[in-house]
């Protein structure tokens, strides 16, 4: 049942907002370290966002908002968590920047049609049982002319999928990774499509962790572990990543990456 759905991850993503630490945590990061290469790309193909209503989709612990707050965008974030919206409040005031909160059903967004200048979401969609209804509702609160961004894990790569099946007590178990075809849904929406992938032989540092410096997946949370050490794994990552855009160009190759990026032009 769908209040079932919601309630679990209301539960989930309240109590893990219950144990974030906001004075740890390095905004710019999420956006600028060699580790966030979804986020680059998004940033490259926004432009300036400087005066820009945005709605920050799944904001989780308000990264994205307060970033997008200090390079000069009006943010609203919300979220289905309300525990996670009072964080991300925290962590604008901690940054010196307004943004507003809401509560919101990422499948039924409470905004009238064509409100925002950008909706932008980071691992939301695999949340919803049917991203297709949340990108809907993306494009209607988008303004002509307006960006929906978002970046999501697919589901194609065995070693991510390993990962997992592990990892069981860091996601919910609602959780669905894309099919990348997902791209031709958002074309037939949109005006202008913008994407990429990332993460395949990149993703030897999560075989690292696991394999040699014996991170346990359900201790700590990978994704955000690579974003926190970004700067010792820099060497690594940057010599794998010259080989992720040589794989790239190899047919179906994209597929098999770990997070697909998004930047579509209403």
């Amino acid at each position: 049942m769908k209040e079932d759905f919601l309630s679990r991850e209301q539960e989930f993503h309240d109590q893990w907002a219950s144990t974030i630490d906001v004075d740890g945590i390095r905004v710019s990061d999420y956006f600028e370290a060699c580790t966030a290469p979804e986020n680059r790309f998004i940033l490259r193909k926004l432009g300036d966002v400087r005066g820009k209503l945005l709605l920050d989709l799944g904001c989780g612990a308000g990264e994205n908002s307060v970033y997008f707050a200090k390079l000069g965008a009006r943010c609203v974030a919300a979220d289905y968590s309300p525990g996670m919206v009072d964080v991300a409040l925290q962590l604008a005031e901690k940054n010196g920047v307004k943004i507003e909160g809401r509560v919101v059903n990422a499948m039924a967004i409470d905004f009238p049609d064509n409100t925002f200048d950008i909706v932008y979401a980071s691992n939301l969609l695999h949340h919803i049982p049917d991203p297709k209804i949340t990108l809907r509702e993306m494009h209607r609160i988008l303004k002509p002319g307006g960006k929906a961004c978002f970046w999501d894990p697919l589901r194609h790569n065995p070693v991510i999928n390993v990962y997992r099946r592990m990892a069981t007590e860091v996601r919910t178990e609602d959780e669905t990774p894309l099919d990348i075809g997902i791209v031709n849904f958002i074309r037939s929406l949109y005006a202008k499509t913008d994407f990429d992938t990332f993460w395949i032989a990149t993703l030897w540092i999560f075989l690292q962790f696991y394999l040699i410096e014996r991170v346990n997946p359900n201790q700590e949370r990978y994704w955000k572990k690579i974003i926190l050490e970004q700067a010792r794994l820099e060497k690594t990552y940057l010599r794998l990543e010259k080989l992720d855009k040589i794989l790239k160009k190899l047919p179906l190759m994209k597929r098999m990456a770990w997070n697909l990026a998004v930047v579509a032009t209403k």
